[in-house]
């Protein structure tokens, strides 16, 4: 799947929304923020394009997420299935810190 239009990325971060995470697109990335406690410095989730899916990675309070960060999987397939995919990662995320 790729994904080419700004409705499948739409799609994807439908399905990915969650209660504890703000999740938004930032040109072809999805960015997802939860409150780490610390004002302007949020948990922060990004998924970017790559290969057949999207690379998707996790970055600490303060990190700088232009970089690659700590990869967390790949999602891929339809949007809706990615964005599942995605929400799953978002919640174990939740789990871990």
């Amino acid at each position: 799947m790729s994904l080419s239009q700004s409705s499948d990325v739409q799609r994807v971060i439908e399905a990915a929304r969650s209660p504890e995470w703000h999740v938004v697109a930032d040109g072809s990335s999805i960015v997802c923020t939860r409150d780490s406690g610390v004002p302007g410095l949020p948990f922060t989730i990004v998924a970017r394009r790559g290969g057949r899916g999207m690379k998707v990675s996790s970055y600490q309070p303060g990190d700088d997420i232009t970089i690659e960060g700590v990869v967390l999987g790949d999602i891929m397939g339809p949007p809706r299935d990615m964005g599942r995919q995605l929400r799953g990662l978002l919640e174990e995320a939740l789990h871990q810190s």
